[in-house]
């Protein structure tokens, strides 16, 4: 009589299945990040619309932009600084009533009369890493950016 034989898994089948899974996790999580990279530029791109069009709406209420100093604040709360607004509408220009972060979670930069826009404002974000300059997900993303398509 034979001795009945166990079924199972050797160790090496077990290392060999813990192995493929690794390899497919990371190409499979290299290709997300970089979607989620992708995805946060353009959300920085469709913020700064935002907040450029509030901007706007200030302007043709008060004859100009806010200064630097005001800040994007200005856009939830009426500037107490000169030149204070002629005609701010009491519920401000943003809904919610405060101003938006960046989708890395830091505030968006703001210059009034811009230094890349003479004639208009500068906003930007500092991308993922919160400094000047950088590339891929650590770009720069600012309204005057060549590249608002993607």
């Amino acid at each position: 009589m034979r001795a009945p034989k166990h079924a199972g898994f050797t160790l090496i089948e077990i290392m060999a299945v813990v192995l493929i899974i690794g390899l497919l996790t990371a190409v499979v999580g290299t290709a997300i990040f970089g979607q989620i990279d992708r995805a946060n530029a353009t959300a920085t791109k469709t913020q700064i619309k935002q907040l450029e069009a509030a901007l706007d709406f200030y302007r043709m209420d008060n004859g100009r932009y806010p200064t630097t100093d005001q800040g994007l604040e200005a856009l939830v709360q009426q500037p107490s600084v000169e030149p204070v607004p002629r005609n701010y509408r009491p519920e401000g220009y943003l809904q919610g009533g405060r101003v938006p972060s960046d989708p890395w979670g830091s505030p968006f930069g703001y210059e009034s009369p811009g230094t890349k826009n003479p004639y208009g404002v500068d906003i930007w974000s500092f991308g993922a890493d919160g400094q000047p300059g950088g590339s891929g997900a650590d770009a720069d993303v600012g309204n005057w950016s060549e590249d608002t398509s993607s």
